[in-house]
């Protein structure tokens, strides 16, 4: 069946280029979203303002040894069951300021999916700062883009505030990790529910009142 885009049900994917379950996400939501007739909204934020009001320095995965333990095993299974290159980041979680400064800049850009993509494979496929002008300008680059004039923009006044104000919202809407799915008013946590949340967005479009 044939949708027109602009009645497509929408799901909103909020992620965190630093969050290694956001990387699985990344790599597939696209494609699968594609497949369900669901339209993507990307909505980066930053996680540490989060987990800081929770009261945490950092990770829960660095905080929790036996939880971050798992997590790196957890972590080369689920890269080979969607055969995605995976490498421990050298450093967990990494900051990504300038790469999310990017992204919110460019979320609703056609190149956007594609950007989030390299960064988050810069990260935990070959091991890179990515919160490094270089790295983030290669990327953009490599893509075809002005990387010069869309890192001049990032890193706007404007533009930082909008990464704020878009963290502010992940906190008023009950946000506490990444990857988070918002379909209509149902919250999703974590790679594993994606496709509930894909499911749910798909019954949108037959039953618009579930």
């Amino acid at each position: 069946m044939d949708i027109p885009i602009s009645s497509m049900p929408v799901i909103d994917f909020w992620f965190e280029f630093g969050s290694n379950y956001s990387y699985l996400s990344v790599m597939r939501i696209e494609q699968d979203a594609a497949r369900a007739g669901v339209r993507v909204r990307w909505q980066p934020f930053l996680l540490g303002p989060i987990f800081q009001a929770l009261g945490w320095q950092t990770s829960p995965f660095v905080l929790q040894k036996a939880k971050g333990d798992y997590v790196w095993l957890d972590m080369e299974r689920q890269c080979r069951k969607y055969g995605l290159p995976w490498k421990k980041p050298g450093n967990f979680p990494r900051p990504a300021i300038l790469p999310l400064r990017v992204a919110v800049l460019g979320a609703e850009q056609d190149w956007m999916a594609e950007y989030c993509r390299r960064i988050m494979q810069m990260n935990f496929a070959h091991d890179r700062d990515i919160d490094n002008k270089d790295v983030v300008a290669a990327v953009l680059n490599d893509m075809g883009l002005p990387a010069t004039e869309i890192i001049a923009q990032a890193l706007s006044d404007e533009n930082k505030l909008k990464l704020r104000k878009q963290t502010e919202l992940a906190m008023s809407k009950g946000i506490f990790g990444a990857p988070t799915f918002f379909v209509g008013g149902q919250m999703y946590w974590g790679n594993d529910r994606l496709d509930d949340a894909l499911a749910h967005a798909r019954d949108l479009l037959i039953y618009p009142d579930a």
